[in-house]
């Protein structure tokens, strides 16, 4: 339970706005506690404390961040009407919550994602104005040229829009098949599609970074619970 818990953190936890604007709900006297009015934040929610927001009782949920490097094969919905495995049969009945991917890959694509029933942080990371950086590994059919290295790295136009990669490198200047690239982008495919639209196929396709994060001992089909020093990270975006 929240028990201890600031008001404006209380009422961020029960999903209805962020912990700056429950602020702005607590001094406007839009939230009571115990059928009275509090206009002070930092007020400590108590273990048998009824909260209300427009006359209803709300409630802070115990939140679950979990990091799952996914396997190739696996698709990143809570389910699937075609019977195809989802990232939820890798962490099973881990917890009763109801929990949501952040950050989708395609079946195909390996890699890091969230997994978490925080939908404010959910929306915020999903969100294109926070810029979230990811980092893909992408291996091709065939080396990439010097002059498409640089089509790349000065933006491509796609269908939806002009793509900018944050950066560009070849992963092993031995191999120019083997590319990383990082960028903030959440248009869907986007990796894929880049290297597409210069007539190269991607055979494999690895998050190896989101939002701060590394597969550091993480193997493939894995999966932890991120470290509250970790959650604290991401809550800057939420901020």
């Amino acid at each position: 339970m929240a028990s201890g818990m600031h008001l404006n953190h209380y009422i961020a936890q029960a999903g209805i706005c962020s912990r700056r604007k429950a602020v702005d709900l607590i001094k406007e006297k839009k939230i009571s506690v115990n059928n009275q009015i509090i206009t002070n934040p930092s007020y400590q929610v108590k273990e048998n404390d009824i909260v209300k927001y427009q006359k209803k009782v709300i409630s802070a949920q115990q939140n679950v961040y979990i990091l799952l490097n996914k396997p190739k094969g696996y698709v990143s919905t809570t389910s699937d009407e075609l019977g195809r495995k989802t990232i939820f049969d890798l962490i099973g009945s881990t917890t009763a919550k109801r929990l949501y991917p952040v950050g989708r890959l395609d079946k195909d694509t390996t890699g890091l994602i969230i997994i978490t029933n925080d939908g404010q942080l959910t929306q915020k990371l999903a969100h294109p104005k926070f810029e979230i950086q990811k980092t893909y590994l992408a291996t091709l059919d065939k080396p990439l040229s010097h002059e498409d290295f640089q089509r790349i790295r000065q933006g491509i136009k796609l269908v939806d829009g002009f793509i900018r990669v944050d950066s560009i490198a070849y992963a092993n200047i031995k191999n120019k098949k083997k590319v990383k690239v990082k960028l903030h982008s959440g248009k869907k495919r986007v990796i894929r599609r880049i290297f597409q639209l210069l007539d190269y196929q991607v055979t494999e396709l690895d998050r190896v970074q989101f939002a701060g994060l590394t597969k550091k001992n993480l193997k493939k089909g894995s999966w932890r619970y991120l470290t509250a020093e970790e959650v604290k990270q991401l809550n800057k975006f939420n901020e």
